[in-house]
């Protein structure tokens, strides 16, 4: 009996000092958090023309602007997506009218450094209240041209905020009978050009697609308003 008595008191002992041991050990350290991967740039599917075609506002109708996009994308690496110009056309000789919003896809698109313009058509355009309330991305710092560089806008020397669209604010064309594209972006000498501004910047609003007509159709008078023949230019895929 008092060796039994004693083989478990040493039984008792012996764990009671293993749960001391245990319970003195100390909290294991936390592990470091896995380092997060900095999200992927999104490719470029917006830009505005670093360059015009030197001709007014003759772009060689819609497809001849739509090449000058096209072009100025494959140069600075997207090739790879389809590039339309934002440019509305009216009706003529039996065509419909042609609204720039249908044109461009349906987003989102991105400049050149990876900012987001607008998520869809009708972001870009305030298409409903909560969108017009937030309007879009579109400033002179994210209004870049191909090339990733800032356009000169109000302030700048030259000044060539003026950017051709043809279009009413939301982005559809005009339907009074007037001329506001040029002769559909066919004409260097007669007509005018309903422009935008990519700055938000003068022309009585701060409209980006919209604010007022261009003195002419020529290079001189595009010049003289603020612009160069610029225009916007979206991916549509």
């Amino acid at each position: 009996m008092n060796i039994r008595a004693l083989l478990v008191g040493f039984a008792v002992a012996l764990l009671s000092s293993s749960y001391l041991v245990v319970a003195q050990q100390p909290p294991a350290a936390p592990q470091p958090a896995a380092p997060q991967q900095p999200a992927p740039a999104q490719p470029m599917s917006f830009f505005v023309t670093s360059v015009g075609l030197g001709n007014g506002a003759n772009l060689g109708g819609l497809a001849g602007a739509d090449r000058h996009c096209q072009a100025l994308a494959a140069a600075a690496g997207g090739g790879g997506k389809t590039w339309h110009a934002y440019l509305s056309a009216s009706a003529a000789n039996g065509q419909p009218a042609v609204n720039a919003r249908d044109r461009i896809g349906a987003g989102p698109w991105y400049n050149a450094k990876g900012a987001r313009i607008a998520q869809s058509v009708a972001d870009l355009h305030g298409d409903t209240l909560e969108a017009a309330r937030r309007g879009n991305n579109l400033t002179k710092q994210t209004a870049l041209t191909e090339k990733g560089e800032a356009s000169n806008g109000v302030g700048d020397t030259p000044n060539r905020h003026d950017m051709l669209t043809g279009s009413q604010l939301d982005g559809t064309a005009f339907a009074d009978g007037a001329d506001h594209t040029c002769q559909n972006w066919t004409s260097n000498g007669t007509g005018t050009a309903q422009l935008g501004h990519h700055d938000r910047t003068g022309g009585g609003n701060t409209s980006w697609n919209s604010t007022h007509a261009s003195r002419g159709c020529s290079q001189e008078n595009l010049v003289a308003t603020g612009g160069a023949g610029l225009f916007y230019c979206f991916a549509i895929n």
